[in-house]
């Protein structure tokens, strides 16, 4: 008989969504209850790689500021209550520590860029929720893989941003909004973020250019808004 987990992975591959790995909490991962006071005894991640997402999102990117995250809520809740779990999201508030989570769970790392890496999908995927189980679940052992970028020595995410946004020490925003804002940015807004795309790691999982142009649309709003706040 198969595992929860793995009838779970079945069940969200028919939505272009993926298991990203799990874990028992303790006290110091700061997760929430999995309902009615119970405590987590098991948390899932759900998320994407590359363009696996597209095909099934893509008829409902209609240009709402909140599409992806109302289609997510509407794909997984239903799913999660089928497994019995409690989904908690990461645009949902107070904010959870998704990066915390995803780091205990995956073989994931702060890149140079400040987004997390991984040795296989390379900066190519996203978390999309959590699954929080009162029962203590069978999950597959957490990947202790290092950072691709540990033995990456020309680093070239860092060199390939136009306006310099990124140091390894930190992020530009003003530098980025600007540039996005202006005439030469339309470059980034239809062939995505020049940084992203230099990384070497999972070159060939890269998303479609539909939905490049959907993400770096929210990127921008995203960091405009920042530099406008």
């Amino acid at each position: 008989m198969k595992s929860l987990y793995s009838q779970l992975s079945e069940t969200l591959a028919a939505h272009g969504l993926t298991l990203r790995g799990g874990f028992h909490p303790s006290p110091d991962n700061n997760v929430p209850d999995a309902g009615e006071g119970q405590p987590t005894r098991a948390l899932i991640l759900v998320g994407n790689t590359g363009p696996d997402l597209w095909p099934h999102f893509a008829a409902h990117a209609n240009g709402n500021r909140d599409a992806l995250d109302r289609w997510t809520v509407e794909t997984i809740t239903p799913i999660a209550e089928e497994f019995g779990a409690r989904c908690v999201f990461p645009f949902d508030k107070p904010f959870q520590p998704f990066q915390q989570w995803a780091m205990r769970a995956e073989p994931v790392k702060p890149s140079p860029l400040g987004v997390l890496i991984h040795p296989d999908h390379g900066l190519w995927h996203a978390y999309r929720a959590a699954l929080l189980f009162a029962e203590t679940l069978e999950l597959p052992a957490v990947d202790k893989r290092p950072s691709p970028c540990e033995t990456c020595a020309g680093k070239p995410c860092l060199s390939a941003c136009p306006v310099g946004a990124f140091s390894g020490e930190g992020y530009d925003v003003p530098a980025c909004a600007g540039y996005l804002s202006s005439s030469a940015g339309s470059d980034c807004m239809e062939g995505g973020c020049r940084a992203r795309d230099a990384c070497p790691v999972a070159s060939d999982r890269h998303c479609p250019p539909a939905q490049i142009r959907f993400h770096m649309a929210a990127f921008k709003r995203s960091v405009c808004g920042a530099q406008n706040g």
